[in-house]
């Protein structure tokens, strides 16, 4: 259903709120520069700090200022199953194409209590499902056969899976337990391309934020077997995928874009703050490595 570069937008905040002319300009820019579809709301996003009536006005403005140009996957996650619930039916309204879903973090739910969230979720609502996949970040690992187990059991209600548990053998896991056509996509920037190699369709990407063109090209080369040109890309965009997480994400991949564009404001919200001087020193030989600056 999804394929390509797929930027997790970064959400722009200027003096406390959501900069929504920003985020106008940061579509906009993404769609000119080849993305492929949009992630509003996601982890990059800072979700976990947006109020309930700002997650929606961000996915909102998305799925205005895309005007069908892209898809757009809205973040939808929660640990909270109805709230989960909550932002799918909001975003099936606004026009999203999907929902990513992430793992219930901090709660800790077993296997079986992951197969209950998501049947849950697809069984209350008809917007189809990205499963989100981050043991790093909740905990809770949506392990193969839980995989398996719900898009077998809800094939055309879950319909792809972003991964970033950074085991590239699930790859081919998933595709001998659901079948060769399940959308997976990489979660993981520096496994991007063994990720497609093994027989994923693209990546939802942090570096694409501030590199769409670059991102887009690279996917291109993948999808046309230019192995020779792919290989030069990642070795443009390799330092980039490691800049982005030089300090507690997304400070640096803001910091990025207010380097590239001077109406992106690097602010996060606390518990974040801007990265350290090293990470900018990060960010910057990256962007200069890539040509970006």
């Amino acid at each position: 259903m999804f394929s390509g570069s797929i930027p997790a937008l970064a959400t722009p905040f200027r003096d406390g709120s959501f900069d929504e002319a920003a985020f106008r300009k940061l579509v906009d820019w993404q769609i000119d520069n080849g993305s492929a579809a949009l992630v509003p709301c996601g982890t990059t996003g800072e979700a976990s700090t947006l109020s309930n009536a700002e997650h929606h006005r961000v996915i909102e403005v998305c799925i205005e200022q895309a005007a069908g140009r892209v898809p757009v996957i809205a973040g939808c996650g929660s640990n909270d199953t109805r709230n989960a619930l909550l932002h799918m039916n909001f975003s099936k309204k606004a026009g999203a194409a999907a929902g990513l879903c992430v793992a219930p973090y901090y709660n800790r739910p077993s296997q079986a209590g992951l197969i209950a969230h998501f049947s849950f979720l697809a069984e209350n609502s008809d917007l189809p499902i990205v499963l989100y996949n981050v043991p790093g970040r909740t905990v809770t690992d949506l392990e193969d056969e839980t995989v398996v187990a719900l898009v077998n059991k809800y094939p055309d209600r879950i319909v792809a899976i972003k991964d970033a548990s950074g085991d590239l053998s699930r790859v081919a896991d998933h595709r001998m337990g659901i079948g060769r056509d399940f959308c997976q996509l990489s979660g993981n920037d520096e496994l991007w391309l063994p990720h497609n190699a093994a027989g994923g369709r693209g990546a939802i990407s942090v570096t694409a934020n501030v590199a769409p063109a670059l991102c887009a090209e690279f996917q291109q080369a993948i999808n046309n077997n230019e192995l020779k040109r792919a290989r030069e890309l990642n070795d443009r965009l390799f330092p980039l995928h490691y800049a982005m997480f030089a300090d507690a994400s997304p400070a640096p991949v803001k910091y990025a874009l207010s380097r590239v564009h001077d109406w992106f404001s690097p602010s996060v919200r606390l518990p974040l703050i801007e990265c350290s001087e090293a990470a900018k020193k990060a960010v910057d030989d990256a962007l200069s490595h890539a040509g970006l600056i």
